[in-house]
């Protein structure tokens, strides 16, 4: 059965039938090939949505869209010019700059990179960069929105195996600095080397005007981290706070809010909601089924065979899920994959946490490499070019990251020491 299953979604993914679609008509046709009841299908789809940490996914995906239409983004992308717009190369800096503070908020990489790239790749065009290296910056940049917390594939992981959000969120901090300081050091070293960039000072603010224009912008991470990690509120109702404040700012500080932006800021994000929930359904389905089967001890008795040690497993793993990444939007890979896999690892010695960080980072990987990297899609649509054009500049970036994947992966302690300051 779990083999005609996996078959079945196989196929219809070479047939280009959407992933959730895919994972649904697969999981039915194993209900009836088993000949079990359909009322199956219902109770586990109650069973995959009725867990309170989804809650906070809607509530961090609308907190981003708010921020983008509040100005809010705007303000985060003025102070980090600010900061690092005097270098050479400083304004392609700032771009990874702000879609690390941004990251703080917004949770989804999809929407910084539509928040920040709306404004940094007119500005880097402006200023003499390549249009397809400020288009390769962003979609690369932008995955920090998934690493560093709050996150919404990170709360995937974490209703998918019963893992705490709170140590999975405090995992990603350390893996995203990282990336994010690698990136920035290949971007300063691509200016030096092409001679870019040598007037982004120009225009930027004042440091001091800068903060005081962005300080309640730049307070929204303080809060929402600081509250969570403080013990003053859970990491769903974080959630509802980041919105809270995100309506607060933009209709009665910065006044960018009215009742059109406010409605195309809760299609956006009941849209995007709907997509990823009705992805959980499907898997939940799915994932009881494979369960039933009992193929996760299978898959993990399978993986002991092939992998003798802890070093082995975790460079394939890393190749597995890159690969998959490619070809699976993120959360269907998460919701179907993780429960399998984390168990596997915990056998070899695997802390969850640092194997949801390790995952997490891999498929973020997955959004910026074709064919079907969102990211990559978005990051054209504001640059306006084809996605064949940013092919060649792309590839040192994600060499990059997956370097610092490497790193991630092989030095766990990167992951686990803020964690085991915090929660012991």
């Amino acid at each position: 059965m779990s083999q005609l299953m996996i078959l079945s979604m196989l196929i219809f993914f070479a047939v280009s039938v959407p992933v959730a679609v895919s994972i649904g008509l697969a999981a039915l046709i194993g209900v009836g090939y088993e000949g079990m009841t359909w009322l199956v299908v219902a109770q586990q789809i109650y069973a995959a949505l009725d867990k309170y940490p989804l809650v906070a996914v809607p509530f961090f995906i609308l907190a981003g869209n708010l921020m983008e239409a509040s100005g809010i983004s705007e303000r985060m992308v003025e102070f980090a010019k600010s900061v690092v717009g005097g270098v050479q190369g400083g304004l392609a800096i700032s771009c990874v700059l702000t879609c690390m503070i941004f990251a703080a908020v917004a949770g989804s990489s999809v929407a910084t990179t539509f928040a920040v790239g709306a404004i940094l790749i007119p500005a880097m065009l402006k200023h003499g960069y390549p249009r397809p290296f400020a288009a390769s910056l962003q979609a690369t940049a932008a995955e920090l929105g998934v690493i560093i917390p709050p996150s919404v594939p990170m709360i995937l992981f974490a209703v998918s195996t019963d893992t705490s959000v709170g140590e999975l969120f405090i995992a990603g901090i350390g893996p995203g600095i990282l990336i994010a300081f690698g990136l920035m050091a290949y971007v300063w070293l691509y200016a030096k080397r092409h001679g870019y960039g040598k007037n982004d000072g120009a225009g930027r603010l004042p440091l001091g005007l800068s903060l005081r224009r962005a300080w309640l912008a730049l307070f929204m991470p303080v809060i929402i981290l600081g509250g969570i990690y403080g013990g003053i509120f859970t990491p769903t109702e974080a959630s509802a706070v980041a919105v809270v404040y995100a309506l607060v700012i933009g209709i009665f500080i910065y006044r960018r809010l009215d009742l059109k932006t406010l409605s195309q800021a809760f299609h956006r994000s009941v849209i995007s909601t709907a997509v990823i929930m009705f992805i959980i359904a499907n898997a939940g389905v799915f994932g009881f089924l494979l369960n039933r089967a009992g193929v996760p001890q299978a898959l993990g008795d399978w993986l002991g065979m092939v992998f003798s040690d802890k070093t082995t497993f975790l460079l394939g793993m890393n190749v597995a899920l890159f690969l998959i990444g490619m070809f699976i939007e993120t959360s269907a890979s998460i919701v179907v994959l993780a429960p399998l896999l984390l168990p596997v690892a915990m056998q070899f010695g695997v802390d969850p946490a640092h194997f949801g960080v390790i995952m997490v980072v891999n498929l973020a990987l997955g959004m910026v490499t074709p064919p079907f990297g969102v990211n990559l899609f978005a990051a054209c649509t504001v640059a306006q070019i084809s996605l064949e054009r940013i092919i060649r500049t792309l590839v040192p970036f994600v060499l990059v990251t997956f370097g610092c994947l490497m790193v991630i992966t092989y030095v766990p302690s990167l992951s686990l020491f803020l964690k085991e300051l915090v929660y012991g």
